[in-house]
């Protein structure tokens, strides 16, 4: 062995490759220990300066010459010589590890293998992209440069490394379509790939996290993960799972679903790992409490109870955490109206409760906006994706009291198996990285929760997207009948239009709309999202019009139809502005794609939710003002109130996400005499 090779698997050997074995275990993760204070201001403060950090693709240039040189002299070889060379570097990595030679290498390979199975090669910002995520970093790439493809770089290599990898994507349809088209680049190489999704069985998934690659969604992964927590709750220790395995006997690992948390690639890690990281990931099972006939009596009570209290003296609303106060006059007025309810109402605690979530049910949950009621039951709708969460339901009785205030039949009352949140969950991970198109905005809370750098990865093309000018209305119906103008002027010009809504209600109210003007359109919401990627692929064509919740499609390329790029491409209308400003560029991020000309703009409302929930009465009489007077800086001083608005929703989720975060380590810390929570 060269003194070359020695001193890599030296280096190998004090920094293991994160996969199965002795030295980590046969269920390998990471236990995150609780973080102080100025640990948290520390990772803030990193990720601040990576966001600006003029040094970070140095390494990159290297890397891209030395993985070129390579892919220029395998061009010309043959398939059996190819196969001789990834049976030489499955050794290397395997001994020397994930450096430069060897993941330069293995890129060219991958790149090789696609060109001749699927026909596509990879661009340079795709290697780059795939550098950053093999080396546990954010790869920032615009939509439309092939994220799914740079993902096979990363992906291949660490499997050929013998690491299993997940490759993480919001939505079963992009995990089953991703898995079909890369698996012959991947089985070309010697690499088998599976893909779970939600009617994937058990044994199905065992065997899909058994092979090398396994597409996944992040919900049924976590489920999944949580499902093997609860089965070695009450299994031997981890030194004694060893020891066992040592002898071959019954460990339990034969029903465990999962391989552990080695490497993980994350697709759309701005929604999975920020956006989505605000609710936990719960598996329960049914109650055998109170039956369902007289926790229907109760809830019809508590409503009926709630109807009859004044808002402002009996009870506070806050829209903003969607939290009801009872008044200690509220309290009294309680009190006294349940003298003749039963004997359910006379604990105080209780009572108050089941009024409170009466209260929060009637006033801050609204149907077609927070819930859909599709056959006969209530679906959350996701705030973030616009999509119904079919096998979600809200805790503490909310639900079921949703559920009787819109006469559906109450579901059964569930208690708690196991429960985990997302930043918890994916800390776990020996190695994370991710992609997505918009994570500058969130690069700071990413290097704070999960220790991730965010590098930015140039365009293949120059962006063609041209931004529009921003239009703001004093009042709402001002507002829609402005979008359905400008809707059909772009019609009458051939232009695609694609209209951006936050909520199912606000889809179907400018369908209405468009209908009334005899305009042919499409919608796309949590009621009809069957026919998702069908929709989006087609709304590229000249003169269509698309009505859809904003993310809606995400990760769906929209095409341009012959003879749309001329007439400046797919124009994007955002009605409202978002909780975030990376929801905003998602949204935008819809045109333009991969060279092609686009536009965006936004005709808004000083009614929009957000102005409405964040701006006082006075600042919004005050905005209203300068709309009649209409100047540059008016417009200006307006735009940057709804900036203000923004900004402090951002702030609101990110304090609701530190809170579930305290929450989860607070119960790790106070139940750690019974087990892990999850």
């Amino acid at each position: 062995m060269s003194d070359h090779l020695a001193g890599q698997t030296r280096r190998s050997v004090n920094n293991p490759l994160p996969r199965p074995g002795m030295r980590l275990g046969h269920y390998p993760e990471h236990n995150p220990a609780r973080r102080s204070c100025l640990e948290r201001i520390c990772g803030t403060a990193a990720g601040l300066i990576s966001r600006c950090n003029p040094f970070q693709r140095l390494p990159l240039q290297r890397f891209l010459q030395q993985a070129n040189a390579l892919g220029n002299t395998l061009q010309h070889e043959s398939d059996r010589e190819l196969k001789e060379r990834i049976s030489m570097l499955r050794r290397q990595l395997h001994c020397g590890g994930l450096v430069m030679p060897h993941t330069a290498m293995a890129f060219a390979l991958v790149r090789e293998a696609a060109r001749r199975t699927i026909g596509l090669s990879h661009y340079d910002v795709q290697l780059m992209g795939g550098w950053a995520m093999l080396h546990g970093r954010i790869a920032e790439m615009e939509t439309g440069e092939g994220k799914t493809l740079a993902a096979t770089l990363p992906a291949a290599t660490a499997a050929l490394a013998g690491i299993p990898v997940h490759v993480i994507t919001v939505n079963d349809y992009l995990v089953k379509r991703d898995a079909e088209q890369m698996q012959p680049v991947f089985n070309w190489l010697g690499l088998s790939v599976g893909h779970v999704t939600g009617k994937t069985d058990a044994e199905a998934r065992r065997k899909a996290y058994a092979c090398d690659i396994t597409y996944c969604s992040n919900k049924q992964l976590a489920f999944d993960y949580l499902h093997d927590r609860i089965m070695m709750r009450n299994a031997p220790g981890k030194l004694a799972r060893e020891v066992a395995g040592l002898h071959a006997q019954d460990t339990g690992a034969d029903r465990l679903l999962l391989r552990g948390l080695c490497f993980a690639i994350v697709d759309e890690a701005d929604s999975v790992l920020i956006d989505e990281a605000g609710t936990p990931l719960v598996i329960s099972r049914p109650s055998t409490g109170t039956e369902n006939a007289s926790r229907a009596r109760v809830y019809r009570q508590a409503l009926a109870l709630a109807g009859d209290l004044a808002p402002g003296r009996d009870y506070v609303l806050d829209p903003l955490d969607r939290r009801v106060t009872l008044t200690a006059a509220g309290r009294l007025a309680l009190a006294s109206m349940v003298t003749e309810s039963g004997d359910d109402w006379r604990l105080e605690r209780r009572r108050d409760e089941w009024v409170t979530q009466a209260l929060a049910a009637t006033h801050l949950y609204h149907r077609d906006r927070e819930y859909l009621v599709q056959d006969g039951q209530v679906r959350i709708i996701d705030d973030h994706t616009g999509r119904v969460m079919a096998d979600r339901n809200w805790s503490r009785g909310l639900h079921q009291m949703i559920e009787v205030k819109e006469g559906c039949d109450i579901s059964t009352a569930t208690e708690t198996l196991a429960r985990i949140s997302y930043q918890r969950f994916f800390s776990r991970y020996l190695r994370l990285s991710g992609m997505t198109g918009t994570a500058t905005e969130a690069a700071t809370e990413l290097h704070a929760s999960y220790g991730l750098q965010v590098l930015r990865i140039p365009t293949h093309r120059p962006s063609r997207l041209t931004p529009g000018v921003d239009r703001i209305h004093p009042a709402t119906a001002e507002k829609w009948m402005a979008v359905a103008r400008r809707a059909r002027e772009l019609h009458r010009q051939g232009r695609p239009v694609l209209i951006g809504t936050r909520s199912v209600e606000d889809s179907e109210h400018i369908s209405r709309l468009l209908t009334a003007q005899q305009l042919e359109h499409q919608v796309l919401n949590a009621r009809q999202d069957s026919g998702e990627a069908e929709l989006v692929r087609h709304a590229g064509h000249a003169g269509r019009i698309t009505v859809a919740t904003n993310m809606a499609g995400r990760g769906t390329d929209i095409p341009l139809a012959p003879g749309v790029a001329a007439a400046d491409g797919l124009h994007v209308i955002a009605v409202e502005r978002n909780a975030t400003r990376q929801v905003d560029r998602q949204l935008f991020g819809r045109c333009a794609r991969q060279g092609d000309p686009g536009s965006f703009e936004s005709i808004l409302s000083l009614e929009d939710e957000l102005p409405t929930r964040y701006l006082s009465k006075r600042f919004q009489r005050l905005a209203v003002m300068w709309l009649s007077r209409p100047t540059p800086a008016t417009r200006w001083m307006c735009l940057a109130l709804l900036r203000y608005c923004q900004a402090r929703s951002e702030k609101m989720q990110r304090a609701q996400r530190r809170e579930l975060e305290k929450m989860e380590e607070y119960l790790g810390t106070v139940l750690a005499f019974t087990g892990r929570t999850d």
